[in-house]
């Protein structure tokens, strides 16, 4: 591969785009609006009351920010029926227009460059409520087996500001945040980070949490139910790590058995991806009326107390059920999509890629290679190469689901061009300490990999993140002469191929131009290893 990847991969994020209409309001949702630029966060402090019997919440947030120019409007996102009451900076109250989710506040307080200042959002109302969380986003409001309300939120994509206003786009991290729920009495309320206080009064218990990391804002989450609490100390490579469990109280018996496997998530991913990245806020599982999300030390749980998905292996080569999926992806997440966060959602691969590889590697690490590689192999049976896995920029469009399986494809394939499993592992390891606590474009993972690896890498990741296009190998044998070429593939892509040539290992180097090679043999084996297809002429 011989182009510069830079300049390469930059052109191609264009050239491969989907073509597709898209409206002000995705804009206003997925751009770094003028509005948005000038200001970096710095602090939220979330403080609202939920009433699941009326499905409702209200109460307010001050969101803190560090001027980094000049301005004097300033972007809130809040998405109906929620309803703002009042927006309001230093006992001033301010004017705002509204388009759609998009708040506009006109600041009356000049605004200097290196100065702190904040704003408070009162706010209340009925927020969407989730259909099929979650993927359809907002509350999920149901009840437990006993009656009790069970609570709970979620919102990758459509976006944190369907039940709390705040700077709703994914390249500004808050750098920490407390959170403030009122509940009935007899519920209890799970966030993120750590328990700081429970108070009381006579209708409500107010549960406060701290994050002391930066936190996405989709990762900001409420769970409300009659929870039930155990938890255990993890030894881990920064020392004693708390992990805690909240789970509904009929099926505690059942958790205590099934989270056994938290421990071993961590001591594997621990392993390949580096320590985990906020023991500062301890590891929380927490059962929710839905599948589940990688809600930031706060990891919703709701694959009802069985291996697999739902008790399915998506691989159907039977590794899958030697797993809890849900413990083990959405705590693969932790390093990928809450320490390492895309800028924007075209970018998704970079979480759900790396998480769906992390399955494979969980295995590898309790079952050995031969299982990791099966599993992997089997899941391909999911994919669909319906549009590319890179999605369209600014406008808050995720690409193809193919992210998660072809995905982990074409990460299990680059395993095999590195062949060194140690400096993979470093790789690894390396993207996690690069790029911690940090939000990144599917550029800088790219290239980080090509410097590492010392593999200019650009035509193999446009191939697989920016085409359908799945690399055939056309061949043909004649005695010992192998004749060989790619098709279906982007400019300058030439993968090297591990074969076996009786048996023995050999690699060869298509490019798509057809080449000539004379083999120690006669009979031909591809390794399955490469995500590729391969055709005999």
């Amino acid at each position: 591969m011989k182009h510069y990847f830079t300049f390469i991969l930059l052109l191609c994020a264009t050239h491969f785009s989907v073509s597709q209409n898209f409206t002000r309001q995705d804009t206003l949702r997925g751009s770094i609006t003028p509005e948005r630029a000038w200001w970096d966060l710095n602090y939220y402090d979330l403080n609202i009351k939920v009433d699941p019997e009326t499905e409702t919440i209200g109460g307010h947030n001050v969101i803190r920010y560090k001027v980094l120019e000049e301005a004097d409007v300033l972007q809130i996102d809040l998405q109906k029926p929620l309803k703002i009451a009042s927006i309001s900076q230093d006992g001033q109250e301010l004017d705002f227009t509204s388009e759609g989710a998009a708040h506009f506040v006109k600041l009356k307080k000049k605004q200097i460059p290196g100065a702190f200042n904040h704003v408070i959002v009162k706010y209340s109302g009925k927020p969407k409520k989730a259909l099929r969380a979650p993927w359809d986003g907002g509350f999920s409001w149901e009840r437990d087996k006993r009656g009790n309300p069970f609570a709970a939120t979620s919102c990758q994509g459509l976006g944190a500001s369907v039940w709390w206003p705040n700077k709703d786009h994914m390249y500004d991290e808050v750098d920490s945040m407390r959170i403030s729920v009122a509940v009935p009495k007899t519920l209890m309320n799970v966030s993120n980070g750590r328990l700081r206080r429970v108070d009381e009064n006579k209708e409500n218990k107010i549960y406060t949490w701290f994050v002391s990391n930066p936190i996405n804002n989709y990762c900001v989450n409420v769970n409300i139910g009659d929870y039930a609490y155990f938890g255990e100390k993890y030894q881990g490579e920064k020392g004693e790590l708390d992990v805690d469990y909240y789970v509904l109280r009929h099926n505690l018996k059942k958790a205590k058995e099934q989270f056994k496997q938290t421990s071993m998530m961590l001591e594997a991913f621990e392993h390949w991806f580096g320590p985990y990245p906020f023991y500062e806020d301890s590891f929380k599982l927490v059962e929710v009326p839905y599948l589940g999300m990688e809600h930031q030390s706060s990891v919703t749980y709701g694959n009802q107390y069985q291996n697999g998905y739902l008790g399915k292996d998506l691989s159907k080569s039977g590794w899958g059920l030697k797993f809890d999926f849900i413990i083990i992806h959405e705590g693969g997440h932790e390093w990928f999509a809450n320490n390492i966060t895309y800028k924007d959602i075209a970018d998704m691969w970079i979480h759900e890629s790396f998480t769906a590889y992390s399955e494979n590697l969980y295995l590898d690490y309790h079952f050995g290679k031969k299982a990791s590689a099966e599993y992997v192999i089997g899941t391909r049976n999911n994919i669909q190469n319906d549009i590319p896995i890179i999605g369209t920029y600014n406008v808050n469009k995720k690409g193809s689901g193919d992210m998660y399986y072809k995905g982990a494809n074409m990460l299990h394939t680059l395993r095999q061009l590195i062949e060194d499993d140690e400096l993979w592992r470093q790789i690894l390891r390396g993207v996690n300490e690069e790029f911690y606590h940090q939000t990144v474009t599917s550029v800088q993972i790219e290239n980080y990999i090509s410097e590492k690896t010392g593999k200019d890498l650009s035509a193999f990741f446009n191939q697989y993140l920016r085409t359908t296009m799945i690399p055939k190998l056309e061949y043909s044998l004649s005695g010992n002469t192998l004749k060989f070429r790619y098709v279906n593939v982007v400019d300058d892509f030439d993968m090297p191929i591990r074969v076996y040539v009786n048996e023995k290992e050999h690699w060869i180097f298509p490019n798509s131009n057809w080449k000539t090679e004379a083999l120690k043999g006669d009979s031909l084996v591809f390794d399955n290893n490469f995500y590729i297809e391969t055709k005999k002429i």
